[in-house]
């Protein structure tokens, strides 16, 4: 979170990232709007995943995933996991897996119960690049998670990098730089690239799954969004439907911006 009076300053001189993105070679956007779509079921909402039959919105503070409708945030099920405080989820087309954070380990588990059904190593795990070390004395691991053709793709702030994962025993196939210090969610656009949300820069970046070059930042309006006079920050982040939606963990809140034409 940030003061609303810091965050000009900050966005202008304090952000490395902002600042490396002022001279790259990819476009830096401002989001067009900035839409809140709903109050999630739990207080502390760090992962979400887009699907057909709904919003999979996995709660950091209670290890509880809910499926929820898009247009209002009714929950259609939700279920207890045996999880530790996790930062993302996706859906593999008959289970959702977790990033297990604070055990280090991606969770598979049942789509209707969340009962265990494999457990794996989280690659890159170890201690965060941010903020001072009494914030952050534990080692963890995964964040954002998504799923595509038979690969667990993670992005990890540790390591700060994203990788491509074989499901059945967590080696990695391919293994991205991630942009920023904070990767936190991530999801696929339809022309088949790959949105990263880095947490501190407040922005999301468009990449090249193959290199992992940067394609573009979309960057959240400087005000947007404004909560008691504070401005949020993403933490999970899906598309769909031309949109990216991200969850907001310190105030149970989802949003939505449009993706760039």
């Amino acid at each position: 979170m940030i003061e609303r009076r810091d965050v000009l300053k900050f966005a202008a001189f304090a952000c490395p990232g902002v600042r490396a993105a002022l001279s790259a070679d990819f476009r830096t956007r401002i989001a067009a709007r900035v839409e809140r779509a709903f109050r999630t079921p739990g207080q502390t909402p760090n992962g979400l995943q887009a699907t057909p039959d709904g919003l999979w919105v996995l709660d950091q503070a209670t290890n509880r995933v809910a499926l929820v409708q898009y247009d209002d945030g009714r929950v259609i099920r939700q279920f207890d996991t045996a999880t530790d405080r996790g930062s993302g989820i996706t859906f593999d087309g008959q289970a959702i897996w977790i990033a297990s954070t604070y055990n280090r380990l991606l969770v598979r588990a049942d789509a209707q119960t969340g009962r265990t059904l494999k457990t794996l190593p989280s690659p890159g795990s170890g201690l965060v690049k941010w903020g001072p070390r009494s914030a952050h004395p534990e080692p963890t691991g995964a964040h954002g998670l998504e799923w595509r053709s038979g690969e667990l793709w993670v992005a990890v702030p540790p390591a700060v990098r994203i990788f491509a994962l074989n499901p059945e025993n967590a080696a990695i196939r391919n293994s991205l730089p991630a942009p920023g210090v904070r990767p936190h969610g991530i999801g696929w656009d339809p022309d088949g690239s790959l949105w990263c949300a880095e947490s501190i820069d407040r922005s999301f970046f468009k990449m090249d799954p193959a290199s992992g070059q940067i394609l573009m930042q979309l960057m959240l309006p400087a005000e947007e969004p404004l909560v008691d006079g504070v401005v949020q920050a993403p933490h999970g982040m899906t598309v769909w439907k031309g949109q990216i939606w991200f969850s907001v963990a310190e105030t149970g809140e989802v949003y939505r911006v449009p993706l760039p034409a």
